[in-house]
């Protein structure tokens, strides 16, 4: 079967997507900041946390395993169509399952913002229809992106039309909802054309079953330190510490796109290469992906590091000025997920080294549960920043360390310190700009200007290597046409 599929593509695709993520919250998110305030936000936050627990549980671990299954037997139509609805019926029963539940949940107890959580509930009921690991898996990356896009555009001018007070954070999180929705609606409208009808017996869902639940163990591990550190601030704290750290989340979450964007890529072309057995490949794989992660995670770090205090005072406002010190500390993160991420979608979960996934991000989601029960009712969301930094690094140390005999870590660690080298000589370079008396605007974009300038001479070495990286790219492909 001819190889079609462009990793080059997928990722300028994945890329692009991100960019235009980015740009879109540059927009939105100071608009609904200023309009909701950080209650509006915090309130938003809270309840979305909460239904985004009924949400994991729906999904399983389907995403990822999902998304590696389809990647393995892609070439074969018979076998891929039985293969998605075997786990499609696993995700629709549990969706229908936990609507229930959530219903029961909020009509049963009395619980605070009860309108916005029936609202909410448009979310869960989107998942029931949300098969993006399908087409992940068939690497069509740019049929996701263009909807996705589509409908975050529509959603960005909802936001512009219908949210103009405080009390509008119930319409907030209805085009929220809806915009997911209708995403979903959308995508499945193509699945006609990529598999057949096909008639499916229990013991074919069964064998799904297992790897699955596996797999949700890591999913449930994560969320307790990326979902739980809000409903715990919201418990220990108040709802506007909620407020401060989902924005400062958020921020930071825009350049992890990039990672994320990486690593949708490259999970189903490598799931594909271990189906081939062609370890060679991997290997090269893993190796480019780091260096250029990290090459753009050290000055990513240092760069927010140093315009956090300005960047917020102009992009969300006074209100929000706590924010600057949760992007701060977050900041760290970025190198721990970075690492940990070509690590977990390039080898373990492509080579169902599940066992070592689920325990690094157990350990990871015991140690940020207890830090933040420590910290938060002192430190509020600053407690929840560190604790949410312990649990990263753990994680990330304890993946490489558990792969340290089947991939060269120590090499990849010694090899790309000289990211963080250069990136500390740009981030000394900028830093005495910050104290000039200047205009805000003029010092922000003179610090991310020159940043970016000088980052880029000192590795200029490095960016034109990955004009090597395409020949491995066109090597391995045209391999790949040979085989098939």
């Amino acid at each position: 079967m001819k190889e079609n599929i462009s990793i080059k593509k997928n990722f300028i695709y994945n890329i692009i997507y991100q960019i235009l993520l980015l740009l879109l919250p540059l927009i939105t998110v100071p608009y609904v900041s200023r309009i909701l305030g950080a209650e509006g936000i915090g309130i938003f936050s809270y309840t979305y946390s909460i239904v985004n627990y009924f949400i994991l549980i729906a999904m399983l671990g389907i995403n990822n395993y999902g998304n590696r299954t389809i990647a393995k037997i892609r070439e074969n139509k018979s076998e891929l169509s039985k293969t998605f609805y075997s786990i499609y019926y696993i995700q629709v029963f549990m969706s229908v399952l936990m609507i229930i539940i959530y219903s029961l949940y909020i009509f049963l107890f009395d619980i605070k913002y009860k309108l916005v959580m029936i609202i909410q509930g448009i979310n869960l009921i989107a998942v029931m229809l949300d098969i993006n690991w399908f087409f992940f898996g068939l690497e069509k990356f740019k049929l996701t992106i263009t909807r996705s896009l589509i409908i975050k555009v529509i959603s960005l001018i909802g936001i512009f039309l219908f949210i103009k007070n405080r009390n509008d954070v119930y319409v907030y999180v209805m085009i929220i909802g809806m915009s997911t929705l209708i995403s979903n609606l959308f995508l499945i409208s193509f699945l006609k054309k990529e598999i057949s009808h096909c008639i499916i017996k229990f013991s074919d869902i069964k064998k799904h079953i297992k790897p699955v639940l596996i797999l949700f163990i890591p999913v449930v591990a994560v969320s307790l330190y990326k979902i739980m550190d809000k409903i715990m601030l919201g418990i220990l704290s108040d709802i506007s510490e909620v407020g401060y750290y989902e924005q400062g989340e958020k921020i930071i979450n825009i350049p992890m796109g990039i990672v994320t964007a990486l690593g949708t890529v490259m999970l189903p072309r490598i799931s594909n290469l271990v189906a081939k057995g062609d370890n060679k490949a991997i290997e090269k794989y893993i190796y480019k992906s780091i260096n250029f992660m990290m090459f753009l995670a050290f000055p990513i770090c240092f760069g927010l590091i140093t315009i956090s205090k300005d960047f917020i005072y102009l992009f969300l406002g006074n209100e929000f000025s706590k924010t600057s010190s949760i992007i701060y500390y977050l900041s760290i993160t970025i190198i721990f997920i970075s690492f940990a991420n070509v690590i977990r979608t390039q080898y373990l979960i492509p080579k169902e080294r599940d066992k070592i996934y689920v325990s690094s991000v157990i350990g990871g989601a015991i140690i940020n549960i207890i830090i933040n029960y420590l910290l938060i009712p002192k430190y509020k969301s600053i407690g929840a920043c560190i604790g949410t930094i312990v649990a990263e690094f753990f994680v990330m140390f304890y993946q490489i360390h558990s792969v340290k005999r089947e991939l060269p870590i120590k090499k990849y660690i010694k090899e790309n310190s000289i990211f963080l080298v250069k990136s500390l000589i740009m981030f000394a370079i900028i830093i005495p700009i910050k104290m000039l008396s200047i205009n805000v605007y003029l010092k922000l974009i003179l610090q991310i200007t020159s940043g970016i300038t000088i980052y880029l001479i000192l590795n200029i070495k490095y960016i034109n290597s990955l004009a090597d990286f395409n020949k491995v790219f066109n090597k391995i492909k045209r391999k790949n046409y040979i085989n098939c």
